[in-house]
C-alpha cells in the first residue's frame, strides 16, 4: 500500500538538499569546492481512523491534517470521523 493519504491525496515529495553554498567565487573557480547536493523526501503524517460515508464505516489512512479537520467537526470529501 502506498503512503497516500486516501481523502486529500497527499504523498511523498521529493527534493534536494544542499547545506551549504562554496565555489561561487575566490580561489578554484565554480567548481572546486562545490556544496554536495542529496536528495531527500518528506512523507505525509498518515493515521488509519474509522471514517464514516452515508452510514458505511471504513478504515482509511488519512493525513493529520485531514484528521484534525474531522476532529473539529468538519467533513472532507463527505466524510465525517465514526463514533
Amino acid at each position: 500500500m502506498s503512503r497516500e493519504c486516501a481523502l486529500t491525496g497527499t504523498k511523498t515529495q521529493y527534493g534536494g538538499n544542499r547545506k551549504h553554498k562554496r565555489g561561487s567565487s575566490g580561489a578554484g573557480g565554480v567548481w572546486r569546492f562545490k556544496a554536495t547536493r542529496t536528495t531527500r523526501t518528506w512523507k505525509p503524517n498518515l493515521k488509519k481512523v474509522r471514517v464514516e460515508k452515508a452510514g458505511i464505516a471504513e478504515v482509511l489512512k488519512i493525513s493529520m491534517k485531514a484528521y484534525k479537520k474531522l476532529r473539529q467537526g468538519g467533513s472532507v470529501e463527505g466524510y465525517v470521523l465514526a463514533i
